[in-house]
């Protein structure tokens, strides 16, 4: 069955009118996953900033469930007028048309890629009862094939397809998955002693590894985290050369939307991350900031990200449906 368009009666805009005017009333970016995780701080932090280039209020609203794919189609179905926009992730625009069988949508059809501000590297961390590094919690797995339990933010997100990624890579590891509905209710149960281990950012989980709560394992980057330098890299810690995953954060228009209106929203975004401060602010939090990426530029990235995960998708068998 073929997908019906999301979008109707766009050619009835007034689009030159539009794109002199816009933005002229406060703005909503939707954030498609709960309060608390690493992409809701990211994109909190960055509609504080927008109004200082745009001159109008970027007001966030989370609309999470169906791991990202709720408050997305809501986005993509949102009146292309660039009233609204979408402050999505890696899950959502790269894994989703991999792993739905019945996608909803299509991020590169039913949206304009604008920018891809950053990224939250990926950590995979465990109580500190269970593992105090990565070597000892694949010990733990292999002693007690299908005992321990990780947790994520969801069923198809792409910190579940990380772990998996680690699963399949340190030897096809049999650890249960539990996802959760956001990073927030995740972390939580590997703190109250309901999880054993648990695919995060960096971001997210630095507190709680400062504080000994959890212990941060490795880091799925080239380099070890400024933030942790205590903590190793998975290619230093089980010798998986090129083991890398980074949550990247995307900000997308829905189709349709007048190519001023994206040029300007993606001139105002980068323009924001350009500021000294404000990227200091970022990385302090563990964010991995981005060069300039244009909407053309945004769009390519994006369709290689979906070609790099494409066999790893399949090779778990995984599926959203």
């Amino acid at each position: 069955m073929r997908r019906r368009p999301l979008l109707l009666g766009a050619a009835a805009l007034p689009l030159p009118a539009l794109a002199q005017s816009w933005p002229d009333r406060p703005l909503r970016m939707i954030v498609p996953f709960p309060p608390g995780g690493a992409t809701d701080v990211f994109a909190r932090r960055l509609a504080a900033k927008l109004p200082q280039q745009l001159g109008q209020t970027v007001v966030v609203e989370n609309r999470a469930g169906a791991a990202g794919a709720i408050g997305t189609l809501e986005a993509a179905r949102a009146r292309p007028d660039g009233s609204s926009f979408l402050f999505g992730t890696a899950s959502t625009l790269g894994l989703y048309p991999l792993l739905s069988e019945r996608p909803q949508f299509d991020p590169l059809r039913d949206f304009q890629a604008v920018a891809i501000p950053g990224a939250a590297t990926v950590a995979i961390a465990a109580r500190p009862a269970v593992a105090e590094t990565l070597e000892a919690l694949v010990r733990a797995a292999r002693e007690r094939p299908g005992r321990l339990r990780y947790g994520s933010p969801g069923s198809g997100s792409y910190l579940h397809m990380s772990f998996e990624y680690f699963k399949r890579e340190a030897g096809r590891l049999d650890i249960e998955h539990v996802p959760y509905r956001g990073s927030g209710p995740a972390m939580a149960d590997l703190l109250g002693g309901h999880l054993d281990a648990i695919s995060d950012t960096v971001a997210t989980t630095i507190a709680h590894h400062r504080e000994g709560r959890a212990r941060m394992l490795a880091v799925a980057s080239a380099q070890r985290s400024p933030l942790a330098p205590d903590v190793p890299t998975v290619a230093e810690a089980l010798g998986l050369t090129g083991f890398e995953a980074a949550v990247w954060l995307a900000v997308m228009l829905p189709q349709g939307a007048p190519e001023p209106v994206r040029n300007r929203l993606a001139e105002a975004v980068n323009a924001t991350m350009r500021d000294p401060e404000f990227r200091a602010e970022l990385e302090a939090a563990g964010f991995e900031l981005y060069g300039r990426l244009d909407p053309e530029q945004s769009a390519r990235f994006i369709a290689a990200e979906q070609e790099k995960w494409r066999p790893i998708v399949q090779a778990t068998g995984a599926r959203l449906d």
